[in-house]
């Protein structure tokens, strides 16, 4: 087993850095991800959101990696399940693989919740817990599966500013569009 963990700092408010996680796939950093389907979507009696979204990815593991594990399957899913509570402010996110559990396991947790000392920005806590079962060089795989979330993670937030940007873009266009339609009339 390997823990890997992190922790960012986003140089934006908590909602605004929680609405570009909710819209965080497609993007241009993060091609592995295919395919996202929301499974379930639903407020509870606390007013937290509840989604449950299924996520395909393609792996692109070296044909090494592939050789150890016997496998040739590149797409793999992964399960997510986040909690939004805007009472709180906090988003609690964690996601497992559902394919290729009998050789790979990979649970991560992701936390944003405001900076305690800024409110203008966002601190993000990231976990993930590696296992490899059942094959020879486990430890290395496991080492090497670490590197690759270490470098997703970088991605990640990478395409959270890039959907940040984009948000901010279409606000200002909106904003743009409106002052001049109301200058028109």
């Amino acid at each position: 087993m390997k823990i890997w963990s992190s922790e960012h700092e986003f140089g934006h408010p908590w909602d605004t850095v929680i609405k570009a996680a909710m819209r965080k796939y497609p993007n241009p950093m993060n091609p592995s991800v295919v395919g996202v389907d929301v499974l379930d979507r639903s407020l509870d009696n606390q007013g937290r959101l509840h989604s449950h979204r299924l996520l395909s990815t393609e792996w692109g593991l070296p044909n090494i990696v592939k050789a150890i594990l016997g496998t040739n399957r590149t797409v793999t899913y992964i399960k997510e399940h986040s909690v939004v509570d805007p009472v709180e402010k906090k988003m609690v996110l964690s996601s497992t693989n559902i394919t290729l559990t009998n050789l790979v396991s990979v649970d991560e947790r992701l936390v944003y919740t405001p900076h305690p000392e800024n409110p203008e920005k966002t601190l993000l806590t990231q976990e993930a817990i590696i296992t490899v079962k059942g094959v020879s060089l486990s430890s290395y795989l496991e080492t090497l599966m670490a590197n690759t979330i270490s470098s997703n993670a970088r991605k990640g937030r990478e395409a959270l500013e890039w959907v940040i940007g984009e948000l901010t873009s279409t606000r200002d266009s909106i904003k743009s569009t409106m002052a001049a339609a109301s200058m028109e009339n």
